[in-house]
């Protein structure tokens, strides 16, 4: 016999019969969908690179691939029609049409509700200007990328924060900063012999914020003819915004250089290279230099050149702590430009998650006459690549700040800046004498060096390379930034090679400051 009390109702255990019909109410409801992450676009991913490559072919109409750049800034997206704009979320989202060399759409899908579906493209949504062209010819295309907006810099203002756009590209602000560098998903071969190749974000799936949400997540998944790779990107609005990546990758075959967490910059003049012709504007560029914090707690800087000829320049690190692209000095006086507002745009840094082994930090700076060439690339190489098919797995944070001391190790020093002239000898006379030498002025600042004296015995650690002569090679105190001022003087023995100089001030066995590495171009 059964016990009275197996078939009692009591408030913790519910009768026999409700439990079976609960059970097979739950046997016959769907499964409910599991949530979308990583792994579902890292399947994607490497089922695309066991195929063989498929260009992505253009499916724009003559009228619109062949439109010069100001008919395609007449395409403008209609702020009444940005995305959620019927949803209580601080974040919504906007779209680029397809046009001149953004050919191919860039297929965008929403996460919401536990499912996946695809945001279809309507030319409804964009004004075309005084444009004329067969309407009937818009009907099939799409979007060549997508903007995310926020109110960062006021609660009733949609602020473009987040664009993607082009290739594997992505730029990203802050409070208060304007557009300037960039970062890219992937880069390969950049400046090797063969020809760089450009991985695309071929898809996005974004999930939908809830109306309490700081941060949104967008997936992408990327492709080329050599790899294909997974995304997840986490952006952080704030006074300095932050994006955490989480990204797999998969070579379809080795390639001569990976670029991993790489930034494409732009430098056409500054202190350390003035311009040719006479400008009103000191210095012009997105950013000022290449940041390493290593392994081994050493910090480097390298002012950037707009050099004659292409330049590459390798720094071995082991496990790095942090790279990045910086705009150092924020005076509006050393940039004097109204219209594009260098002082206003990001640093960006990259902030590794876990060790990423042995490699190099790359940087490659290309001539350019002009502003509108990006022209600097920074990435980190890793040793060793993974066979074609197996996953390569990287994480970082990257930071975009106009808080360049942030970045720095608060206890040290660092460069200023960098002025580069004409070397001369004072005469008897107190005249000037051009001797035919290069000088080179570097300020160093920083707590570790506003807390001492005056007359505090720093010396300069200097290494040269063998192409160069050093003339004069001084060291003082700067009581306008109570921090020290290096001052070389060096002759170039073959102007057509390039010259190496490394610089550190140290105090008795202790190094006070960050490592000055530079390179004077090469001439000819």
């Amino acid at each position: 016999m059964f016990s009275r009390s197996v078939f009692s109702v009591s408030r913790n255990h519910p009768p026999y019969g409700l439990l079976l019909a609960g059970l097979l109410v739950l046997a016959l409801e769907p499964a409910p969908a599991q949530a979308f992450d990583l792994d579902d676009v890292a399947e994607k991913a490497k089922s695309l690179a066991a195929e063989k490559f498929a260009a992505p072919a253009s499916n724009l109409p003559a009228e619109f691939s062949e439109m010069t750049f100001a008919d395609y800034q007449q395409i403008r997206f209609r702020p009444d029609k940005a995305y959620w704009s019927d949803r209580k979320t601080p974040f919504k989202l906007s779209f680029y049409h397809q046009g001149m060399h953004f050919n191919t759409p860039v297929k965008i899908n929403e996460i919401a509700g536990g499912g996946v579906a695809e945001i279809p493209y309507d030319p409804a949504r964009f004004d075309f200007g005084t444009l004329h062209f067969d309407r009937n010819a818009t009907r099939n295309l799409g979007y060549a990328g997508f903007r995310v907006l926020y109110p960062i810099n006021g609660a009733n203002k949609r602020d473009e924060i987040t664009t993607f756009l082009g290739a594997s590209y992505f730029r990203v602000v802050g409070k208060g900063q304007a557009y300037g560098l960039s970062a890219r998903g992937l880069a390969i071969d950049t400046a090797q012999p063969s020809g760089e190749e450009f991985p695309r974000f071929r898809e996005f799936w974004i999930e939908q914020p809830k109306p309490q949400d700081k941060h949104l997540t967008i997936f992408a998944l990327l492709d080329s003819p050599r790899a294909t790779g997974a995304y997840r990107f986490v952006l952080h609005p704030g006074r300095d915004a932050v994006v955490d990546v989480q990204s797999r990758l998969f070579l379809r075959e080795k390639v001569g250089k990976l670029g991993l967490a790489p930034l494409t910059s732009m430098f056409l003049f500054g202190g350390n290279q003035p311009p040719a012709q006479p400008n009103y504007r000191p210095e012009l560029h997105d950013s000022s230099g290449l940041q390493i914090h290593s392994g081994n707690d050493e910090w480097i800087w390298r002012p950037l050149n707009n050099p004659k000829h292409l330049s590459v320049s390798s720094y071995s690190v082991e496990n790095p702590k942090g790279f990045g692209l910086l705009q150092r000095g924020r005076e509006f006086s050393r940039y004097e430009d109204l219209d594009d507002r260098y002082d206003l745009r990001p640093s960006a840094w990259v902030e590794p998650q876990g060790d990423w082994g042995k490699g190099s930090v790359e940087l490659v700076e290309i001539p350019t006459p002009d502003e509108t060439n990006d022209n600097i690339v920074a990435f980190w190489s890793p040793a060793s690549q993974p066979e074609p098919g197996q996953p390569l797995d990287l994480n970082y944070r990257l930071h975009w700040t106009r808080d360049e001391p942030g970045l720095h190790d608060r206890d040290s020093a660092w460069v200023e800046q960098t002025l580069r002239a004409a070397g001369d000898v004072k005469q008897k006379n107190l005249v000037r004498q051009p001797d035919g030498s290069t000088a080179l002025v570097v300020d160093f600042e920083g707590p570790a060096l506003k807390k001492l004296p005056p007359d505090a015995p720093l010396r300069p650690l200097l290494g040269v390379d063998g192409n160069v002569e050093v003339k004069e090679n001084s060291l003082r105190y700067n009581p306008a930034t109570k921090g020290w001022r290096l001052i070389l003087r060096v002759s170039v023995k073959d102007p057509k090679k390039p010259t190496e100089m490394r610089v550190a001030l140290v105090n008795g066995e202790k190094t006070l400051t960050e490592t000055w590495s530079y390179q004077l171009p090469a001439n000819e």
